[in-house]
């Protein structure tokens, strides 16, 4: 068998490229008939998800626990895997205040590939440990590899060299048996099914995908005191809309009129979690900031240790 009939066998095996007959006429139908078949398709993804949550709980306590002691979060994808994984790494520094190096998105290519493929890249164990070498990773750090069949190279690759440095793994495929999820310590198989489209795993496998890295950062970040309640008080305020959310989240964290907020932001830096301190603690700026330091950036606790 040549390796072409091979890699054909093995697609087939797979869910995410598996032929559903009856939508063979799917371009036959009106446009608002294909929409809802799509939309209909799409709701099916959330299930899917939740059927997989204490498998996304768990990786996530262990995620926390090595970020709390200043490991990193890595995404290592390719194609749509990798640019979901390049996305939530980016938005990351705006909405938590995290350093850019702290939550990283690795897509195989370069950054290139963000909106070029890149021949060949997908298929390279070794590409995927270059670019993990660069990073020097360690124990404390975690690498989440995202592959929708769950057999690509890239991701299986850059989840097996993390484990030769001791760090954690994850395997987000959407596929059941995955050879990702097997190489990771928390593997995570979210099934949404064939796709409307055959084997254009951009839709539903990638919807997946969004939501369950929606859940690793935005939780992982809530473990980590970035917020308060459900406010984003660690949030960057780099432009006038992010200016006027963070004196709309003080108000809403502390009940204080506008001039209090104002005093607040301009004694903490324009520092959102720091102003919150200032006001409910009813300490002065340097001290809200001794304080969140010593409470590890938990504001809870640093109110605690106010009063």
């Amino acid at each position: 068998m040549t390796a072409y009939a091979a890699l054909r066998a093995q697609l087939e095996t797979l869910t995410t490229e598996a032929f559903r007959p009856e939508l063979a006429e799917v371009d036959r139908l009106s446009t608002l008939e294909i929409a809802r078949l799509m939309n209909a398709e799409d709701a099916t993804v959330p299930a899917a998800v939740a059927g997989r949550l204490p498998e996304i709980a768990a990786a996530i306590d262990a995620i926390a626990e090595r970020m709390a002691r200043g490991g990193r979060l890595v995404y290592a994808g390719a194609g749509t895997a990798g640019r979901m994984g390049v996305l939530d790494a980016s938005e990351c520094p705006p909405t938590f205040n995290t350093d850019p190096a702290e939550v990283v998105g690795l897509i195989a290519g370069g950054p290139s590939a963000m909106v070029k493929a890149v021949e060949g890249a997908e298929d390279s164990r070794e590409l995927a440990a270059e670019d993990l070498s660069a990073l020097e990773l360690g124990p404390d750090d975690t690498v989440v590899g995202i592959s929708a069949s769950g057999r690509t190279p890239y991701a299986i690759g850059a989840v097996e060299f993390a484990r030769t440095r001791g760090a954690l793994t994850v395997g987000l495929s959407c596929n059941a048996g995955s050879a990702l999820a097997a190489a990771a310590e928390h593997g995570i198989e979210v099934v949404v099914g064939p796709e409307l489209l055959t084997g254009s795993t951009r839709l539903k496998a990638g919807t997946a995908q969004k939501l369950v890295l929606n859940l690793i950062s935005t939780v992982t970040m809530i473990r980590l005191g970035k917020t308060y309640g459900n406010l984003m008080v660690d949030m960057r305020s780099s432009n006038e809309k992010l200016r006027a959310r963070a004196r709309r989240i003080v108000a809403l964290a502390t009940g204080a009129p506008d001039e209090e907020i104002e005093a607040a932001l301009t004694a903490t830096g324009g520092e959102v979690k720091n102003a919150i301190l200032v006001v409910l603690g009813r300490v002065d700026g340097p001290k809200a900031a001794e304080l969140l330091a010593s409470s590890r950036g938990h504001l809870r606790a640093a109110l605690a240790a106010a009063s």
